[in-house]
């Protein structure tokens, strides 16, 4: 496997790891200040967002990196800087006019994701935590572009740094003006979340300054490359954009592809819920889409890692005719994938109850619903991979057929399932949906670049085997301690979380290096330590 994508997902991955943890560790405070009856409102606001940024950025950082890395892998450095200056005007265009659009338009999209007769927010509400958020869209579609740029030249750092600084400024602006607003001002909850939502065009800033840091000390190194052009494919800019659409469109799918199936639980749920007779004394819909959702998403944060530098790498290998280096990259991704994400969720769901009371409150229904969405993050990790391959290998327009195939069995599944099976029913409805998704973007692979991986197979069903005993001895281990010391405090939990996670890391480490899948899948450098320690 190239050492790029090794050091690219790396760098991603490290970056994408700790903004994860602190988008999750932030909902603590934020979540004791605000209140479990107002915390939903600030996840209304957000998917309507989500998917506006979506279609502002129209999948630039992606779609830009396989563009400039296309035409970088051939010597013409010229093209990805020419596109450069005119796709900054583009975003800036693009992202005022989407602002534009969600600040007038939030009071009717308000209408559409709530009904007035629901209690539990208002149109109101939720209208105020949309235009407040609105404010982001002036920034974040430029500083995605520059972030495509970069990882163009399989330069990963601006990206992980950027994204982990703007984390670092949002979350500093929502707890600060949040507790500002409750504690100096005497404001309501729900007036602090109409100024936490504006934390997104704050942190936006923050990695808009970063990026420009990394722009001043690249751009000699870059300017040099310039001048050494080999090639020079003299694109004009109409041209450009043709092919950058051909990229993004499906991009831009796949942007939206979690947030679009959030927000078809946002538009059905609770009306499924009150027509079927269930309770709505609880807020199911902000645990599963925001409370829940925050730590299902911690172990999907590998496979974002993955897409963003995989992207490049796949399409040089297609472009030079590569084909057994492109086979052997995928037959590596796919196998490191599942080994870290698969203990992650199988570790997490054990410790659901744990994890609940550790990052909010002592729940069942919380902690239940956690155990039954975490298995999602599987599929939430294999979408995003594979939808990049296909964007590698110029099958792209198949992401946008498949995604919306299983966003159609989503949509038709939702309400009968939730009235069968409340919560329980949105999210098996999410699972047939990624399922459909994930097994056509398999089979276009198979059918287009005849790829099949015996190894695969195999090494999958090894990683399996290995996962239920470290699952068999969490478990075991879990059970003793509840009885040894009750999770009754948050200092409780935490210390079964850490003692049952160690137990659980030793038991999986261990098997994975005694049975070497660990040295074949990480190479000589692991090989050298392992020896060390007798693996």
């Amino acid at each position: 496997m190239s050492n790029n994508l090794y050091k690219g997902t790396a760098i991603l991955t490290i970056g994408l790891f700790l903004s994860k943890i602190l988008g999750v560790i932030y909902i603590i405070p934020f979540y004791s200040m605000v209140g479990e009856e107002n915390i939903g409102l600030y996840q209304y606001a957000y998917i309507p967002y989500n998917l506006m940024l979506a279609v502002a950025i129209s999948g630039a950082p992606l779609a830009f990196s396989k563009f400039v890395s296309k035409y970088n892998s051939l010597g013409d450095y010229e093209t990805g800087r020419r596109l450069l200056k005119s796709g900054l005007m583009a975003m800036m265009v693009t992202g005022f006019l989407s602002f534009l659009f969600l600040y007038f338009f939030a009071e009717p999209l308000a209408r559409v994701t709530i009904a007035e007769n629901e209690k539990i927010y208002t149109v109101g509400d939720v209208t105020d935590a949309i235009q407040w958020v609105s404010f982001a869209l002036i920034a974040v579609p430029f500083m995605s572009l520059l972030r495509g740029f970069f990882q163009g030249y399989s330069f990963m750092m601006p990206t992980a740094s950027s994204q982990l600084i703007e984390q670092i400024v949002r979350i500093i602006f929502l707890l600060g003006g949040t507790f500002l607003v409750l504690n100096v001002f005497g404001g309501t909850p729900k007036e602090a979340i109409q100024v936490a939502v504006l934390s997104a065009f704050v942190g936006a800033l923050g990695g808009i300054v970063v990026l420009y840091y990394y722009w001043r000390k690249k751009k000699p190194e870059y300017d040099n490359l310039l001048e050494k052009s080999t090639a020079s494919y003299d694109v004009n800019l109409k041209d450009m954009y043709k092919e950058i659409l051909v990229y993004a469109i499906p991009v831009v799918f796949l942007g939206v592809a979690n947030p679009l199936f959030q927000f078809v639980d946002l538009l059905t749920f609770n009306r499924a819920m009150s027509d079927a007779g269930h309770s709505l004394k609880t807020d199911y819909l902000g645990i599963l889409n925001l409370t829940a959702h925050k730590l299902v998403m911690i172990p999907v944060m590998l496979a974002t890692g993955f897409s963003m530098a995989l992207i490049p790498l796949v399409t040089k290998y297609f472009t030079t005719n590569e084909h057994k280096q492109l086979s052997r990259t995928l037959d590596q991704t796919f196998q490191i994938l599942y080994f870290l994400t698969m203990p992650a969720v199988i570790g997490m769901t054990v410790l659901a109850p744990e994890l609940y009371h550790l990052f909010y409150e002592q729940s069942a229904v919380g902690s239940d619903i956690l155990a039954h969405y975490l298995p999602v993050a599987i599929l939430f990790s294999l979408f995003p991979v594979t939808a990049a391959i296909l964007q590698g290998i110029n099958q792209q327009r198949w992401i946008i057929l498949n995604l919306l195939v299983g966003l159609l069995i989503k949509l038709a599944l939702n309400i009968p399932l939730i009235s069968l099976w409340e919560t329980n029913g949105a999210i098996a409805a999410t699972i047939i949906g990624y399922s459909v998704a994930i097994f056509m973007n398999f089979a276009v692979l198979v059918v287009t670049q005849n790829y099949r991986s015996i190894l695969l197979v195999r090494r999958i069903a090894l990683i399996t085997l290995i996962n239920v005993a470290m699952f068999i001895a969490a478990v075991i281990t879990r059970m003793v301690l509840i009885q040894i010391m009750p999770a009754e405090s948050k200092f409780g939990a935490m210390l079964i979380i850490l003692i049952v996670g160690a137990v659980g890391a030793l038991v999986y480490g261990a098997i994975a290096l005694r049975l070497g899948i660990a040295q074949k899948l990480f190479g000589e450098r692991l090989t050298k330590y392992t020896k060390k320690f007798g693996f």
